[in-house]
């Protein structure tokens, strides 16, 4: 596998993205020379200056290409085919024009790159690191555990990195694909995304071959959300920090020896080791988005469930999956034994569970959002209305 894996930009009519990014991507460090830089833009009528700007960005590190497509391609097609340069090239990272870098992004990806060469496991590294659950809409934060990095069966889209084999890989499953359709095995939002998007099909691939994504532990990319094609209102909700460290030395686990793996679901997949059960007879729902995955003999769960509850846990430490690793005892997360039905007669605390994921919000700031959110459901309304 190439130590000099292409830099791929992704672009199409957003002009005060790609300057950014190709800023970052210019005062970012990089330890080796010879570096191929691909600018791939989607063609439109009215996206010249986007060109004209990718023409006139200086690349010092090695060659540059410009690559203006002759027809519209949309984001699923066009990211497919820049996927291909890590075929061409033996690896490729690729940026959308909505990202901006850390200047130690090319270092990391290397390295973690390097680091999955012969493990099939690995089937993509991402420089971005989620600390938000899309599904549940909360905070997320993966367990600390030493290692600079993470697992999550979760591709990444907001800065990602393939090899060679990885991309040929998923490209093989890939166009055996039809339409996605729902499945007990997936999020259902998952599944609901429109079909201009790649993303879901590699998500669906990594849970069929049980396979993951590599993650940083401090993020190397975050994310803009800029108005565009696919974004209605620019967002910092995804935004997170990022690695300016001066000093790198990684270092990166296996997927045996880290506890910070996690499903499609957000959720811990080593949380077996810490209740004594075995993996294929534990359903780990804390963030409460699986439906219809009932076949398991225990549900760990914050729901308020008919079954025997067999341990309870307080939802005090973060992550909240460190209340199980340590056996925190409380009545905010239970262990379900689902072959012995039970009456529970007590309720979920929602206000204490609403406050554990938000920290404190003042009265103020409570009507001030309230109000915001009535106010973009009633324009969503009306537009439905064609009013």
């Amino acid at each position: 596998m190439t130590h000099k894996p292409a830099i791929v930009i992704v672009a199409f009519n957003r002009k005060n993205s790609l300057q950014r990014l190709l800023q970052g991507i210019g005062n970012a460090t990089y330890k080796v020379a010879d570096i191929p830089l691909i600018i791939s833009i989607d063609f439109a009528l009215d996206n010249h200056d986007v060109l004209d700007l990718a023409n006139a960005f200086e690349w010092r590190y090695g060659e540059k290409k410009i690559v203006y497509q002759t027809e519209n391609l949309g984001l699923r097609k066009h990211i497919l085919q820049c996927g291909a340069y890590a075929v061409s090239f033996g690896a490729a990272i690729i940026l959308e024009d909505d990202l901006y870098v850390s200047p130690n992004y090319y270092q990391y990806t290397s390295e973690a790159l390097q680091f999955a060469n012969n493990k099939p496991y690995i089937a993509g590294i991402s420089l971005y690191s989620h600390q938000f659950n899309v599904h549940s809409r909360s905070n997320f934060s993966p367990l600390l555990d030493g290692y600079d990095n993470w697992y999550f069966q979760f591709a990444s889209s907001w800065g990602q990195a393939w090899t060679k084999i990885q991309w040929e890989s998923f490209y093989a499953w890939y166009i055996t694909q039809e339409v996605l359709e729902p499945h007990p095995s997936l999020p259902d939002n998952v599944t609901r995304w429109s079909e201009k998007s790649w993303l879901k099909y590699f998500i669906a691939y990594l849970v069929e071959t049980d396979t993951y994504f590599l993650y940083p532990r401090a993020s190397y990319t975050t994310n803009f959300s800029d108005m565009g094609t696919h974004v209605g209102k620019d967002t910092t909700t995804f935004q997170v920090p990022l690695d300016f460290g001066k000093t790198l030395q990684f270092r990166f686990s296996t997927l045996e020896d880290s506890s910070s793996v996690y499903d499609v679901f957000y959720e811990n997949r080593k949380l077996h080791l810490y209740l004594d059960v075995l993996e294929a007879d534990l359903l780990t729902n804390l963030y409460g988005e699986k439906y219809n995955l009932t076949d398991k003999r225990y549900i760990l769960t914050d729901k308020i469930l008919p079954f025997k509850i067999i341990r309870k846990f307080a939802r005090s430490l973060k992550p909240h999956e460190a209340n199980i690793m340590v056996g925190n005892i409380g009545n905010d997360l239970f262990l379900y034994d689902a072959q012995i039905a039970e009456n529970i007669t007590f309720e979920e605390d929602t206000y204490r569970k609403i406050v554990y994921s938000i920290k404190s919000l003042s009265l103020k700031e409570t009507k001030t959002i309230l109000f915001q959110l009535l106010k973009e459901k009633i324009k969503r309304g009306l537009k439905k209305l064609g009013l």
